[in-house]
């Protein structure tokens, strides 16, 4: 271990505000997804609800980088608490009575800043793991796995949480609670943070934020696929699919639908968490380099199409919700949602590995750039296919972005070995 283990109570305040964070992100997703479905929101609209937050992440994490390079992670932790805070009251003030074209405007401005704030506080968080971890490939895999794992599995919590008090409580009160509770992680943050993080470097030039690494570049390009071929199902397809299979309109029959969808999305989410946590196990990978990482990503993103395209084909088949279709998709997706977990952790390991310390967040930026494209993306894609031609064309769309996915990871592997 080196010095930098002496920055565990840095690491751990910034951990602590990061799982908080994302157990909001993941109890707004699915109240907001949930709350304008009922509204009478086409999957097109639904969709655009959430455009505005991938572009706004887009642009957020190239600048991000550069503002924290140049003034410090601190301030952009703080901002991004800050600014979902103003999301959360924002959205409390929607009104029922509002047209649809009004209603959808002002839910995407909202959601825009929630973007903001989301990859504020993401590059943060992942940058300083670089920063204060030990130097060692298999310790920082570790220190990345634990920290992205745990925020899965409580954004998990949080579908839940935000499914469940949606039902009990409604639409309001559940979004200020949320707001409460963050705005008590963020006095906490101002009051305790130590001493670790670096408070910027004057000088640092925006044009730096651009990537002239092949292997930050190539890994950027099969994570925007890796993440697409996610949110092409997982944004609107499925959780509105599950709502036509569940609910006959009626109240209880919506609880029903709600706690279903929530339950549904909340344990994929953690089991996708808890795998990504454990992910460094599977690897013997104490004294391996880089490339050894590499070839890993290369033949799991191989493996995750598998099940895929399993579920694709049964849907495929299937046409209408059944008790049976709903079994399978549930397994096949869990199955997914396992290798992906894997698949995400080696990239999260990668983007740290390829770069350093003095570009760290300029570099993870940049990479996080690409992954708002690929939800982008996937978000766009989820409410057109399954507009277009239902769950079928969303798993199928969502298949041929795996297959992209894994050929940019083949051409990535090349760039270590020519």
């Amino acid at each position: 271990m080196t010095n930098k283990s002496q920055n565990l109570p840095a690491y751990m305040v910034v951990t602590a505000a990061y799982w908080a964070f994302m157990l909001t992100d993941g109890a707004l997703r699915i109240l907001v997804l949930l709350h304008f479905h009922i509204l009478g929101f086409s999957p097109i609209q639904l969709a655009y609800l959430f455009v505005l937050y991938e572009i706004a992440g887009i642009v957020t994490n190239l600048t991000a980088g550069w503002v924290a390079a140049r003034f410090g992670l601190v301030l952009t932790l703080n901002a991004g608490l800050f600014l979902q805070i103003i999301a959360l009251l924002g959205l409390s003030q929607l009104n029922a009575e509002w047209g649809i074209t009004t209603s959808v405007i002002y839910a995407m401005c909202i959601q825009g800043l929630s973007g903001i704030a989301k990859d504020l506080t993401k590059m943060s968080s992942k940058s300083a793991v670089k920063l204060l971890a030990p130097d060692e490939n298999s310790s920082l895999f570790k220190w990345v796995a634990v920290l992205t794992g745990a925020k899965n599995a409580i954004k998990g919590l949080g579908c839940l949480i935000g499914a469940a008090s949606l039902g009990l409580f409604g639409f309001v009160p559940s979004v200020l609670g949320l707001a409460a509770m963050l705005t008590a992680v963020l006095a906490s943050t101002i009051l305790r943070m130590p001493k670790g993080l670096p408070s910027g470097i004057k000088g640092t030039r925006f044009a730096e934020v651009f990537s002239t690494s092949p292997q930050v570049n190539r890994l950027s390009v099969a994570r925007i696929f890796l993440i697409g071929a996610r949110d092409v199902w997982f944004v609107v397809g499925v959780p509105i699919y599950f709502y036509t299979a569940l609910s006959d309109g009626t109240d209880a029959s919506d609880r029903i639908a709600f706690f279903s969808i929530g339950a549904f999305m909340a344990f994929w989410t953690i089991l996708y968490g808890a795998v990504q946590a454990k992910a460094p196990a599977l690897f013997k990978s104490k004294h391996q380099g880089t490339p050894f990482f590499v070839s890993k990503a290369e033949g799991w993103v191989r493996v995750l199409i598998i099940p895929l395209v399993i579920v694709t084909l049964f849907s495929v088949l299937m046409t209408n919700p059944s008790s049976i279709l709903s079994a399978i998709l549930v397994a096949g997706l869990f199955a997914f949602g396992a290798v992906f977990a894997i698949n995400s952790s080696l990239h999260s390991f990668l983007i740290l590995a390829f770069t350093t310390g003095q570009r760290v967040t300029m570099d993870v930026g940049f990479y996080y750039m690409a992954n708002a494209t690929g939800r982008l993306v996937g978000t766009l894609l989820s409410g057109i296919s399954y507009q277009i031609g239902g769950l079928s064309l969303c798993l199928a769309t969502a298949t041929v972005m795996l297959i992209l996915s894994w050929i940019a990871t083949k051409r990535l592997e090349q760039t270590l070995t020519l």
